[in-house]
């Protein structure tokens, strides 16, 4: 999907969505360039391989460069590539409703939190986490997760996007009249930590913290707008 107008924080333009047809889950990936297409696909099969033991089968797909060039690679590991006809977006049906998907639930987040338009990113990062953690009646009421991992999801973490929260700073802690926590934005669950991702309202820095007081009623962009 891309490019949009606007660069994202990470300075992404694009980006790619897998959907697994078993569970329906989804992996989005933020990309700069489309060329990172061929990287991040091979990554991702090597990723299915270790993670699950299993072999991708078939790739479905459009007819964009970023794919048909990596036919050579799909022929040599045994993998079926399928691509829709020319201005058919239809027979790649499964995944172009899942994107609509994807952005209905990312503008839901950016307007309850009033975001700027640089933060479709992570509202686009955090649709793909809880879609895959949201029942389905496709999946006879259960989340793309539970078909995956054969366990439900942990629901404890989650937090409104975008509300107003305080991390713990153990800098600033050593000074005895400095504030002693960083005035942040929620925005997002960052991969492989057990933290929540913030955004620091004073100086614009992203960082992921453990120690976190979430106030879920309030939205700073909001405020300010109003």
């Amino acid at each position: 999907w891309g490019p949009y107008r606007t660069t994202a924080s990470c300075g992404a333009s694009y980006f790619l969505t897998i959907v697994d047809d078993f569970s329906r889950a989804v992996w989005i990936y933020m990309l700069v360039v489309k060329s990172e297409v061929e990287r991040v696909l091979r990554n991702f099969f090597a990723m299915v391989k270790r993670q699950y033991n299993k072999n991708v089968k078939i790739v479905r797909s459009d007819n964009g460069m970023e794919f048909t060039c990596l036919d050579g690679y799909f022929a040599e590991n045994g993998m079926i590539h399928h691509t829709s006809c020319v201005r058919t977006p239809q027979q790649n049906g499964r995944v172009e409703r899942k994107h609509r998907h994807i952005l209905n639930v990312a503008r839901a987040l950016r307007f309850q939190a009033n975001l700027p338009i640089e933060f479709w990113g992570e509202c686009v990062l955090t649709a793909g986490y809880l879609i895959n953690r949201t029942p389905s009646k496709l999946l006879g009421n259960k989340t793309p997760y539970e078909c995956l991992f054969g366990e439900t999801p942990s629901y404890k973490h989650i937090r409104v996007f975008g509300c107003l929260c305080y991390a713990r700073d153990v800098n600033r802690e050593r000074d005895k009249f400095a504030n002693r926590s960083r005035r942040c934005l929620f925005v997002g669950y960052p991969f492989g930590k057990k933290g929540w991702r913030l955004y620091d309202l004073e100086n614009g820095d992203y960082f992921v913290s453990r120690n976190v007081v979430f106030s879920e009623d309030e939205f700073p962009y909001a405020d300010a707008s109003a």
